[in-house]
């Protein structure tokens, strides 16, 4: 049985052909017959009539029918797809090809600006200072662009493989590993749907304190399910404009910010590197407690880019992977030095890390900002700094949008590779992982911690899970990505039939992997000796390394469960061509040099949009 396919220069129309039944329910019947309850066809039915019709009971009793059959689990229809053979079924769970490039190339821009970028990076400048904060991502930047290109690749061989790029650690790694990552990584983005409502709590206290912030979540949470049961265009779309916004306030940020600066703005005049020098660059007095500063913004770092892999969980239900992937890890590089080092930067310049209104600074009546609303607001500027925050909330809310979308696809692959019970790989018709979905609902609850007082430690708890779980993901991808090399290569098998190849190569991988150790190396040391504290004890260590025992739990559990002991899958045993894609290199060489052609025929306007998009 052939287990890959085989793509042409066709793969540019399309990735994927999927044969569609037709159904006999609502209006959809067959000419000259009659539905079950004994009424006419709707096509025998002249157009005077129609009209009437389409108002009866009977027209909306079938739509309010498909509606409900929507729901019911899905028949894994079989499907056509480049290289398989006809009547041969693909394994794996049904999910809808609705993601269009528009939409994952904004999600690659986009998504995961929210808590980690837009709220948590306050107590990063309160403890470290500015100097810190743009060192620590400065190099967290190289490792995520690394880390987009391995998973990249991956993504563009293996478009269809059950379980996506959860299967990756299991099958190049060790099933011990992928269960204790996949595991972690689904319980990172549960806690980060209620710490995205006790985030967007925090946020909406800066227009008023008053009202308890449960009023809040219960309308973020309605919203969020709504669309999640909807389908995965409402999340496309939604997500799209979500980020669509985040990406504008950015611009807007990043113009108002110089402006600010330049003394064009607000009531302080030129400011310059005024807060570079007083308070000063750094928190701490000593070198040790500036380099602790220094390891302290890197899990931070990782926090606040987590979500960009998203966009290749999406890949099952891409249109075109092959064209949308690389496009996507493309435009990372946007993201990287425009939304996050530049907006760094401009932060350190105009927000001092002595500000009591920071997250982690000692304000008397207990409101804290979004320092990139501080870094308005502070200077007397009006009206903008609700506009930011508005846009802030949008983030937050995008933020849980993405956890609900990731969270159930995790669960749902760990179910399909046997890591989970298999009730929780329910898919219906319309493509909703339903049973993992309310899952997911369920944990949201935790956001209702936004009422309580200790709304603060409850985000600090969640945040400790969420930030330190980007490591492991990370570090599974580029370990994935250098045995699949290695595995090509020991095989036999021509690296030109794999359709996107990662910029960066393997040097890209093994620097990311061996960054990714030292920063776990570096978190252990601040968990155990805090910032601003002399005191080593249990909360403050968990608060920064939860997710390592957990990890820990998950594999050597396994193990035991399982009674698998495997550390690592020998690599000529690794089956490679499990549903991967196969490209013609002769054909791939051929759209490559016409793509060369085409742009050295292009105008200097064309190149420059070639470089861009």
């Amino acid at each position: 049985m052939k287990r890959h396919s085989i793509v042409s220069s066709e793969e540019k129309i399309s990735d994927v052909i999927v044969s569609e039944s037709t159904t006999t329910t609502g209006s959809n019947f067959p000419s000259n017959q009659r539905n079950d309850s004994g009424f006419k066809s709707f096509n025998d039915i002249d157009t005077s009539e129609r009209t009437s019709v389409e108002s009866s009971e009977v027209y909306r009793s079938g739509r309010i029918r498909r509606w409900i059959d929507s729901y019911k689990r899905a028949e894994h229809p079989r499907e056509h797809i480049d290289g398989f053979e006809d009547g041969e079924s693909k394994d794996g769970i049904h999910l809808k090809k609705q993601m269009k490039t528009r939409h994952v190339v904004m999600m690659s821009l986009g998504t995961g600006i929210g808590t980690g970028l837009l709220i948590a990076n306050a107590k990063g400048l309160h403890f470290a200072g500015p100097a810190p904060l743009v060192i620590g991502y400065g190099m967290v930047s190289f490792v995520t662009y690394f880390m987009i290109q391995a998973a990249g690749e991956l993504a563009v061989a293996y478009p269809t493989l059950p379980g996506n790029f959860n299967s990756y650690f299991g099958i190049l790694i060790s099933k011990p590993f992928g269960f204790a990552t996949v595991w972690l990584a689904a319980v990172q983005w549960l806690t980060v749907l209620p710490l995205e409502f006790i985030a967007a709590s925090l946020t909406i206290k800066y227009w008023n304190d008053r009202i308890s912030g449960d009023v809040f979540v219960v309308i973020f949470y309605v919203f969020l399910l709504f669309i999640h049961f909807v389908g995965v265009r409402a999340y496309g779309e939604t997500e799209f404009i979500f980020n669509l916004c985040k990406v504008l306030m950015i611009i807007g940020f990043i113009i108002l910010s110089i402006v600010i600066n330049a003394g064009g703005a607000g009531n302080d005049g030129y400011i310059g590197g005024k807060y570079w020098n007083d308070p000063g660059a750094f928190a701490g007095e000593t070198a040790g407690s500036r380099f602790k500063g220094v390891c302290y913004i890197l899990v931070t770092g990782y926090f606040s880019y987590g979500g960009t892999e998203l966009f290749v969980l999406s890949v099952n239900e891409q249109e075109n992977p092959r064209k949308s992937t690389p496009q996507a890890a493309k435009h990372s590089i946007y993201r990287i030095v425009i939304i996050y080092l530049l907006t760094m930067i401009l932060i350190g310049f105009n927000v001092p890390y002595n500000d009591p209104r920071l997250m982690g600074a000692d304000d008397a009546s207990g409101s804290h900002a979004s320092p990139y609303v501080l870094a308005a607001s502070i200077h007397g500027v009006k009206i903008v700094p609700h506009f930011i925050n508005a846009v802030v909330l949008i983030a937050l809310i995008s933020v849980g949008n993405s956890a609900l979308y990731a969270a159930p696809r995790m669960m749902v692959s760990l179910a399909e590779q046997g890591f989970a019970p298999k009730i929780m790989a329910y898919v219906d018709r319309e493509g909703r992982p339903l049973v993992s979905l309310g899952i997911c609902a369920l944990f949201g609850l935790i956001g209702f911690a936004a009422s309580s007082s200790k709304e603060e430690q409850v985000f600090t708890w969640l945040a400790a899970i969420a930030g330190l779980s980007e490591l492991f993901t990370w570090s599974a991808f580029f370990i994935s990505h250098i045995r699949f090399r290695w595995a090509m290569k020991l095989q036999g098998k021509d690296i030109k039939e794999v359709g996107f190849l990662a910029s960066t190569g393997l040097y890209g991988s093994f620097y990311g992997l061996f960054f990714n150790i030292l920063v776990f190396a570096a978190q252990f040391w601040v968990a155990l000796s805090p910032i601003g504290s002399k005191k080593v004890g249990a909360e403050s260590f968990f608060e920064s390394y939860l997710a390592f025992p957990i990890w820990l739990f998950f594999y050597f559990g396994y193990m035991v469960w399982a009674k698998d002991f495997t550390f690592l899958n020998p690599l000529e045993s690794i089956d490679l061509d499990f549903h991967r894609r196969i490209y013609d290199p002769e054909e791939m060489a051929e759209i490559n040099r016409q793509e060369k052609e085409e742009y050295k025929n292009s105008s200097i306007v064309g190149k420059i949009i070639y470089w861009l998009c």
